[in-house]
């Protein structure tokens, strides 16, 4: 069926092959963003911002005194 030249083989080949594309995609891009490693280094950054938000709004103030 796949190797048949007709529209509708040819169709429903190029859906078979991208909805594999789409998923193999999607598990990847889900696997890159929720492992445990990048959650801790989130962690991390947001304790960073905290301090250089405080830096920020310390020196705001003495330039508003």
């Amino acid at each position: 069926m796949l190797f048949i030249k007709t529209n509708k083989a040819v169709i429903i080949r190029n859906y078979i092959i991208l909805s594999l594309f789409v998923t193999i995609m999607g598990v990847g891009l889900t696997d890159t963003f929720k492992q445990p490693s990048r959650v801790g280094q989130q962690d991390r950054l947001d304790n960073y911002f905290r301090y250089i938000n405080a830096g920020f709004v310390n020196a705001a103030q003495k330039l508003g005194r």
